[in-house]
């Protein structure tokens, strides 16, 4: 067997498009605001990116740079006009912080409606206790743009890649490689609200290998390059890997290529599907973060007219 690629970029393509098409349609045209602090390359790119994408998508973009030396008092009273200005629908601070700086307490200054990383507590809350209940009706899981509150970015992405590559997760036995904040957690609550068998495998689980090699669906975010082999895999399980490596590489110009946490090339023979790093996780996670916000504003307005 060799695994076909679920192609990120395509899908994240497709569905910029689509916030395109909705945002013309719009009464008020949704704003994203990022602030960035100091002056980490990756993290300069990232944020470069997000608004080339917001550009594309008809999506206002505000930039709001500080320097390493800045006190968290300043990012935080930036974050508070922010707030309070109308214009602005979601408000994104570019992680990481520079050590001084509380990240929680940074996050937590950001309205929970404007939190379009999903990680404001009271989001985080409403994602663990499932709000499966919103009025006398449940939440629509299998139709994530229209859960009522901001949802991770990345986890939201992986969920998206397997449904728009007909993957069946209900009822599925599920790995989560990883136990992060930003990934790991909540992409295995995403998948129990999609009714799969979850276990989330981590540093100090007992053979790892055997647990992983018994799910249907591996989603894999360590930061561990290649830490993922064939032999861990079922055969025709559906690998999403979220890891981002850069590893050195003599022959490219640049010294180095980005590798996922799982041996690509080792695991295409015995997946049935997989993500390429790059293309694959990446490119959702901004498309993720563009959908987030077009929701901010659509409940905004909707709010404002009740």
């Amino acid at each position: 067997m060799t695994a076909t690629d679920i192609d990120g970029k395509a899908i994240a393509a497709s569905i910029r498009q689509e916030l395109k098409t909705e945002v013309d349609t719009l009464a008020n045209q949704p704003g994203l605001a990022v602030v960035l602090v100091g002056e980490r390359r990756d993290s300069q790119t990232y944020v470069r990116m997000k608004k080339k994408a917001c550009d594309e998508c008809g999506i206002a973009s505000f930039g709001y740079d500080f320097p390493d030396t800045a006190t968290q008092l300043e990012v935080m009273e930036c974050i508070a006009s922010l707030n309070a200005n109308p214009d602005v629908h979601g408000i994104l601070v570019q992680l990481p912080l520079p050590p001084h700086m509380k990240e929680h307490v940074v996050l937590e200054a950001i309205a929970p409606e404007k939190d379009v990383d999903g990680l404001h507590s009271q989001n985080v809350a409403s994602l663990s206790s499932t709000s499966t209940h919103a009025g006398n009706s449940k939440l629509d899981w299998t139709n994530l743009p229209s859960i009522p509150f901001a949802l991770p970015c990345t986890p939201q992405g992986c969920i998206e890649l397997l449904d728009k590559s007909g993957v069946v997760i209900q009822g599925k036995r599920a790995v989560v490689i990883g136990r992060s904040n930003l990934v790991g957690i909540p992409v295995a609550l995403l998948l129990m609200h999609r009714n799969a068998t979850v276990t989330i495998v981590h540093s100090r689980t007992l053979n790892a290998a055997s647990v992983v090699s018994e799910a249907d669906i591996v989603i894999a975010g360590v930061g561990k390059a290649g830490l993922v082999k064939k032999e861990w895999l079922k055969e025709g399980a559906v690998v999403i890997d979220v890891g981002i490596n850069s590893v050195d590489c003599p022959e490219r110009k640049s010294g180095y290529k980005l590798v996922g946490d799982c041996d690509y090339e080792d695991c295409k023979q015995v997946a049935s599907q997989i993500t390429p790093v790059p293309g694959g996780v990446g490119p959702m996670t901004i498309a993720m973060l563009l959908r987030n916000t077009v929701n901010a504003c659509k409940r905004t307005t909707l709010s404002e007219a009740e």
